[in-house]
């Protein structure tokens, strides 16, 4: 099988740089845009198995960037990364098209499992 490709997005850059060397570590192919205008200028390039996108982001915000990956490719799956309580932010995103969406602080074991449901829908419960 070929080595899933994720796209992050998220303007943290420390968090996401050791989520991309957590899920290399495992086997994924990791990218990482620091903003969203990042994220989709990738995504229109290149094509990845999914993206994980954080909500807050100065400039281009998670909902709208959300909207913008839509219009790019509607089946590459979204999982949304919210913190600070933002769980409304991340029901919209799910309105918008997200597959789901996790609460920072991020469990690895959570993510990986979401990513693995994201790409195989059938095999949830």
């Amino acid at each position: 099988m070929d080595k899933i490709k994720v796209l992050l997005i998220d303007d943290e850059i420390e968090f996401v740089e050791t989520l991309a060397e957590r899920l290399e570590l495992r086997g994924y192919i990791s990218k990482i845009a620091g903003d969203g205008e990042s994220g989709i200028s990738m995504l229109a390039k290149e094509s990845f198995d999914v993206a994980i996108l954080d909500l807050m982001m100065p400039g281009l915000s998670g909902l709208d960037t959300l909207r913008q990956i839509k219009d790019i490719d509607k089946t590459v799956p979204v999982i949304m990364l919210t913190g600070h309580g933002a769980t409304k932010d991340g029901m919209e995103g799910m309105r918008l098209g997200a597959f789901d969406f996790l609460m920072k602080p991020l469990d690895i074991n959570e993510l990986l499992e979401k990513i693995k449901l994201a790409l195989n829908p059938s095999a949830q419960g």
